[in-house]
């Protein structure tokens, strides 16, 4: 795995991402936690983001043009979504006129017992 461009492969994903592309959002930031020392599981995850991104080139950022502007903000958090992990994936999206803006996922250190707590906590992003 020494020889496979991992980590140039998350930074690429990463620029589409904040560019246009906050559909990949989630899937890259599992992905990057492991760039210190990548299996071929997450390499095959990394190629398949990119697949995916290639498949919908299609895709992109709109916004609309009412006059006046409507700011929208949604968040939303996982319970114990990495079984290596009990740590809480959390994130937050804002639109303009229905056109993603803003948004971010992230893994909290905050550990939780319950998926309320994991939303309610999601604040803190």
């Amino acid at each position: 795995m020494s020889r496979i461009p991992y980590a140039s492969a998350i930074g690429s994903i990463m620029y589409a991402m904040l560019c246009t592309r906050p559909d990949v959002l989630y899937a890259l930031s599992m992905m990057s936690r492991y760039q210190s020392d990548p299996g071929e599981r997450h390499w095959i995850a990394v190629k398949n983001i990119l697949k995916y991104l290639r498949r919908n080139k299609e895709m992109f950022l709109v916004y609309g043009g009412e006059e006046e502007f409507v700011v929208r903000g949604y968040t939303d958090a996982t319970f114990q979504s990495d079984k290596d992990d009990s740590s809480l994936q959390s994130g937050y999206v804002f639109c303009l006129n229905g056109g993603a803006m803003s948004w971010k996922s992230s893994k909290q250190e905050t550990v939780v017992d319950s998926t309320t707590e994991a939303e309610l906590s999601t604040e803190e992003v």
